[in-house]
Parts: structure tokens; C-alpha cells; sequence
């Protein structure tokens, strides 16, 4: 192999207009009904239709009930496959999409950009950066790029360990807390006053500082547990990119 295929490659702007396609794409930003929402993520993700299970005749009519694809009353390892199967189409199309973004250089951007920041925050590299904020928006899509990081060497055993418990604290923050969550604001009390007296932005920005220091709790175990991370055992690929920097 010769010393400039070996070389980091040199990030272009045309490496930060892909790094600020991805995390518009996948931080849920553009998540819409409308021609925009194409720049997102979840929503050309979609969505399967209904199973029907029961057929239940009214005054009006014959009108069929249902039910999520995975129908109703299933129990077992059968029940379990099927949701399972329902994950495939959302990591395949997170990571044909992210595949593309790397081609592009956003990987690349993303790094430079993030290793300064993430590094002190997280002990984790910059290239993980579009990973955290798909992880944001979609668990599953943040999970397999996680792992794919992994896979390529850009990120160490326990680097992934440590990402993964960012991750795990309050996953999918964006979505599951709008869609679920923020309705609890809107709750009023017996005399019209707010149920809730606490902001949404106040209960997003705990979420995040609490994800922190999650991982950086985990990050302070493994540290106590295995010592200090040696620097000879990082991935040649991981190597070669911090000293680039």
C-alpha cells in the first residue's frame, strides 16, 4: 500500500456541505407533511400499514378494526421475530445512507470538526458525531452506525462501550420525548393553571446534560475497571486520523 492511499483524506468543502446534509437529514430538523420532509430521516423511513383482525358492524356500516403489522394476541419467539423484522428497512436505509455521506466525506468533516469537542466531553472521536445525532432521532439507525464504526476501526471496545451508553440514556431523545412527552405541557389543573409549570427546553436540556454524564459516569468505571486506555491498542485507522489532526 503507498504512503498517500495510508494518508487521511483531506477534507474539502465539499466534505462539510455532505456533514451538513447529515445531520439536517438525520436530526429530525425537516421531519414534516410537507415537500421538505424528504430532508428527513423518519420521515422517508415511513411508516407499514395496518392489519386488519376484526370486523365490527355499526348503524353506518361494516367497519374493520386494526392493528399494528405485527397483528394481534402473538406471543413467543414468533411475536419476537416479527418485531424484529420490522427493525431491518431502518438500519438497511440508515446505513446506505451513511455509506453515501462517507463516500462524500462527511465522516471526514465531522471528525476535524467534533474530535474537539466530543473528545473532552465523551473521550470518543469526531467521526461518531453523525452517529450521536441519528441516535437522537432513531435508536436503531444510531445502534448500526455505532456498530459500523466499530467494524471500520474508528472506534475502540471501549470507546463503543462508553457511546453506547450516551445512547442508551433517554433514547431517541428528539422523537420519543415530542411525541410522547411534550404533551405532558399542555396538561391543566382543576383552576386552568399548568400542570407542568417546568419548560420544554428546560426538560430537553436536562435530558442532554444527563446523557453526558451518563457516559462519563460509565467512562469513569471502565477507567477504574481496566485502567487507562493504552494508545498502542487503538485501531490503526483511528490512529492514522488523530494524527491528521
Amino acid at each position: 500500500m503507498s504512503d498517500s492511499s495510508q494518508k487521511a483524506r483531506k477534507v474539502t468543502w465539499g466534505c462539510y456541505v455532505a456533514l451538513a446534509f447529515a445531520v439536517v437529514f438525520f436530526s429530525g430538523l425537516m421531519k414534516s407533511s410537507e415537500w421538505y420532509g424528504v430532508l428527513d430521516f423518519t420521515t422517508l423511513n415511513g411508516s407499514f400499514g395496518k392489519v386488519a383482525y376484526d370486523v365490527k358492524e355499526t348503524a353506518e356500516g361494516v367497519e374493520a378494526a386494526t392493528t399494528s403489522l405485527r397483528g394481534k394476541g402473538g406471543s413467543g419467539a414468533r411475536d419476537g421475530f416479527l418485531f424484529a423484522l420490522t427493525l431491518i428497512p431502518t438500519v438497511m436505509f440508515a446505513l446506505g445512507v451513511i455509506n453515501v455521506l462517507e463516500h462524500y466525506g462527511a465522516l471526514d468533516a465531522a471528525r476535524k470538526l467534533l474530535t474537539p469537542l466530543l473528545r473532552p466531553l465523551m473521550g470518543i472521536p469526531g467521526s461518531s458525531g453523525l452517529a450521536l445525532i441519528a441516535s437522537l432521532q432513531s435508536t436503531d439507525a444510531g445502534a448500526a452506525m455505532t456498530r459500523q464504526l466499530k467494524d471500520e476501526g474508528r472506534l475502540t471496545k471501549r470507546e463503543t462501550d462508553v457511546f453506547t451508553m450516551f445512547q442508551f440514556t433517554a433514547g431517541a431523545t428528539i422523537v420519543n420525548f415530542f411525541s410522547s412527552g411534550a404533551v405532558l405541557f399542555t396538561l391543566t389543573m382543576a383552576d386552568g393553571s399548568l400542570a407542568v409549570t417546568s419548560s420544554i427546553g428546560l426538560a430537553v436540556a436536562i435530558m442532554f446534560v444527563f446523557k453526558f454524564v451518563g457516559a462519563n459516569l460509565f467512562r469513569i468505571y471502565v477507567n477504574i475497571t481496566e485502567g487507562k486506555e493504552d494508545k498502542s491498542e487503538k485501531p490503526a485507522q483511528q490512529l492514522k486520523e488523530e494524527t491528521a489532526q
